[in-house]
């Protein structure tokens, strides 16, 4: 494809490189980018800028915050006998939607996938068992809210074996959501339901 500008090439070079989207969409962008006012677009450099530079994760459970303690390891209406262990922070938004879920996270960072090269040690795996460890007088459950897909299932299992011998209830959400899909993808009354519906991990 032929550019009238090295910059407009260079702007669609990167923003190519967003998931999703192709050269053709990323020139579109581009193009819009250059029609809009000037303002909006240092608005959003500025935004980009800011989020690269100001985000940080949670020192306890390692959610996307601002602060050093996300909002729902700060506040005193969580329910703190209970730690919900997902994927990503995508996953946490998901089950916060259901409004059905009062406990706090952790979140992993991934999952274990050999055929990726992702093993425990790439995860926050020892970090929540740290966390159980040090916790276990307040801690009485962990649900394990992994997606149900081959990954996720091999990921709950090393997890379990690595806790079962805590004084803990050790529970896995209901399989309202499909085998083989994605948290974020479910519908909020399936997801909700499954959170409610949790059974002990076998």
């Amino acid at each position: 494809m032929e550019y009238p500008s090295k910059l407009i090439e260079e702007a669609v070079n990167q923003i190519s490189r967003l998931p999703g989207i192709g050269k053709k969409t990323a020139l579109r962008l581009v193009l819009h980018l250059i029609k809009e006012n000037e303002q909006n677009t240092y608005a959003l450099t500025e935004a980009l800028n800011n989020l690269r530079s100001k985000i940080k994760f949670c020192k306890s459970c390692f959610n996307i915050s601002d602060t050093e303690v996300c909002t729902i390891c700060a506040s005193h209406r969580r329910e703190r006998s209970i730690v919900c262990v997902v994927e990503d922070t995508k996953d946490v938004m998901a089950i916060e939607n259901t409004a059905q879920y009062t406990g706090l996270y952790h979140v992993l960072g991934g999952v274990i996938s050999p055929i990726n090269g992702i093993g425990p040690g790439d995860l926050k795996i020892e970090h929540l068992i740290s966390r159980l460890n040090h916790n276990q007088s307040e801690i009485k459950e962990v649900i394990l809210a992994l997606s149900p897909t081959m990954e996720g299932d091999t990921t709950a299992f090393y997890i379990n074996k690595r806790i079962k011998d805590l004084p803990l209830k050790v529970s896995v959400i209901a399989r309202g959501v499909p085998v083989g899909g994605d948290l974020e993808y479910a519908d909020e009354i399936t997801l909700g339901r499954s959170i409610l519906g949790r059974t002990l991990f076998n």
